[in-house]
């Protein structure tokens, strides 16, 4: 299973008043990914991963994305983190925080509602 990692048995606490909700662990991973999305017309922008995990994804682009739109990506990840070849994932989600705090670039975070393992013949 891609991306099968243990989930925390109790959630982390990172300050007093925020609670960590993540159930997978996070890779630090810097990973160049094409993201498309639709924002009245289709668009194909780079982008960069800061972060994976099981559940979602986030990556720095030059373009604005707004919360809610929906992107589709396709990943290849390191034999480091699947322990054999490296695999090809194409994601599809949701984006749900947008961090302007990175100028010139943009942080997305989005979720990953349903991927793929692409062959290494096919086209991202």
């Amino acid at each position: 299973m891609l991306l099968a990692f243990p989930a925390r048995s109790t959630p982390m606490a990172t300050s007093a008043t925020k609670v960590e909700q993540r159930s997978s662990r996070r890779f630090s991973l810097k990973l160049p990914v094409s993201i498309r999305y639709a924002d009245g017309q289709a668009r194909e922008v780079p982008a960069e991963t800061r972060d994976v995990s099981a559940q979602g994804v986030f990556f720095y682009t030059g373009s604005q994305l707004v919360e809610g739109a929906r992107v589709e990506f396709t990943l290849t990840l390191p034999p480091e983190i699947t322990l054999t070849d490296s695999i090809r994932v194409r994601c599809q989600g949701k984006v749900v925080r947008i961090d302007n705090d990175v100028r010139p670039r943009v942080g997305i975070a989005a979720i990953i509602e349903q991927y793929d393992f692409v062959p290494e013949a096919a086209d991202a």
